[in-house]
């Protein structure tokens, strides 16, 4: 993958030219706004990242760039409870909206890819001491 999109707009003032990794924040950022998501899963480098303290962003994101068009893949965790088919065409249409509006790119499709169900942790409150008084 190149680090410059394939085709750039070329304007009166010079030539305008997104890199497939603002694509790849874009969609990444219009992924975990979506109801029922629970986080984003990626590859080994992406775990690396964030061990080290860095935020990826584009986590679980992968994106080809043609001439005027983009087609998206992310991988998510999805929250217990949710319906995935739901959560799964809001990320398309949520994806698809932000990418057409921020850069212009016509987005082809948008493919979700389920890795892992999250469930929520109970956390069990500490029992009190039980205070023995003797007299």
């Amino acid at each position: 993958m190149s680090t410059l999109a394939a085709d750039y707009e070329k304007t009166d003032m010079g030539t305008i030219q997104i890199a497939p990794e603002v694509i790849e924040v874009i969609a990444g950022l219009a992924t975990i706004e979506v109801r029922g998501v629970a986080g984003m899963s990626g590859g080994f480098a992406g775990g690396i990242a964030e061990l080290l303290g860095r935020k990826n962003l584009s986590k679980g994101v992968k994106v080809e760039v043609g001439q005027r068009e983009a087609a998206v893949d992310v991988s998510i965790i999805v929250e217990y409870g949710h319906r995935i088919p739901e959560i799964a065409a809001d990320i398309q249409n949520n994806v698809k909206r932000s990418i057409e509006m921020m850069t212009g790119l016509h987005v082809v499709e948008v493919n979700v890819h389920i890795h892992d169900v999250h469930f929520k942790t109970v956390e069990k409150p500490e029992e009190e001491e039980i205070q023995v008084r003797v007299k």
